[in-house]
């Protein structure tokens, strides 16, 4: 699927592919998992004022490999991936997203936040890593630009992930709670939930288990 097919830029959505809106830029500076860390945010990005809580929920819960690599799919500024990248500088974090704006934005903050081992690719969900194995693929998918790409992000994610790699998703206990772990046991044979919090639950589902 192209990343063509995600440009609804008027109005603009965090799941458009070149925002129009004029820049309006923020500061956001938070504490995650005992890592204090700052981001550059701007308009038509996903959660521009604070960090959201199904983020929050996933950032607390996520089992990191401890080493290989990992991937934020559709990171936004990259709040998930950069705090990955700084709980273990081992692994490699790929972050990739479909919102130019959003890849810029991700490309600052990893240089804000002294990192090395992250990089952020503009793509449409796998594309951008469609040739690489991953340990693992950390997902707040964007509910909003419909209950079809949360699927695709669940049944893609075996084709990149290596033997006992895991796809990590934070979703909204009344979206979903039903239909999307038994996607998961589908695809995967199997569905972890690493916790519920606050309204929110994140899935596990792991290759190969």
């Amino acid at each position: 699927m192209s990343s063509r097919k995600l440009k609804p830029n008027k109005p603009d959505h965090y799941f458009s592919a070149e925002p129009s809106c004029e820049d309006r830029f923020g500061i956001i500076k938070a504490t995650l998992r005992g890592r204090n860390l700052q981001f550059l945010t701007s308009s038509s990005v996903f959660s521009k004022k604070k960090i959201d809580l199904g983020t929050s929920v996933l950032i607390d819960a996520m089992v990191l490999p401890e080493t290989g690599s990992a991937l934020d799919i559709g990171c936004g500024y990259g709040a998930v991936g950069i705090t990955a990248a700084a709980l273990n500088p081992k692994i490699q974090v790929m972050m990739t997203d479909v919102n130019m704006r959003a890849v810029r934005l991700a490309k600052q903050n990893i240089e804000a936040n002294h990192l090395k081992n992250a990089k952020v690719t503009y793509g449409y969900l796998y594309e951008p890593v469609e040739n690489m194995r991953l340990n693992c693929v950390l997902s707040n998918p964007p509910v909003s630009a419909g209950m079809d790409i949360v699927r695709a992000i669940i049944e893609g994610a075996p084709k990149v992930l290596s033997p006992g790699g895991s796809l990590q998703m934070v979703i909204r206990s009344k979206i979903g709670a039903k239909s999307l772990p038994e996607l998961f046991r589908e695809v995967f044979g199997n569905c972890e939930v690493l916790t519920r919090e606050s309204g929110f639950r994140v899935l596990m589902g792991c290759v190969g288990v």
